[in-house]
């Protein structure tokens, strides 16, 4: 089994390390099988959803990195 590791950058977006399947709200599956990393977007502005496009560094945009305890079994 492949190890995917999923990262919150400070302020920034979710950085995906591994192979990973994109799928976005509409259904579309993007081809992302020639990359090793990607960014998502976590401020809910880029251009480029549901990838990053940098957009967060225009704007007062703030996240909490650091989880307040174990998230609940969905």
């Amino acid at each position: 089994m492949t190890t995917v590791k999923i990262t919150p950058t400070d302020n920034g977006p979710y950085q995906v390390d591994g192979p990973v399947t994109v799928i976005d709200a509409a259904g579309t599956e993007y081809d992302i099988s020639e990359q090793t990393t990607i960014y998502l977007c976590r401020c809910g502005n880029s251009a480029t959803k549901p990838f990053c496009d940098g957009t967060h560094e225009t704007l007062p945009f703030q996240a909490a990195n650091r989880a307040a305890g174990v998230p609940a079994a969905i």
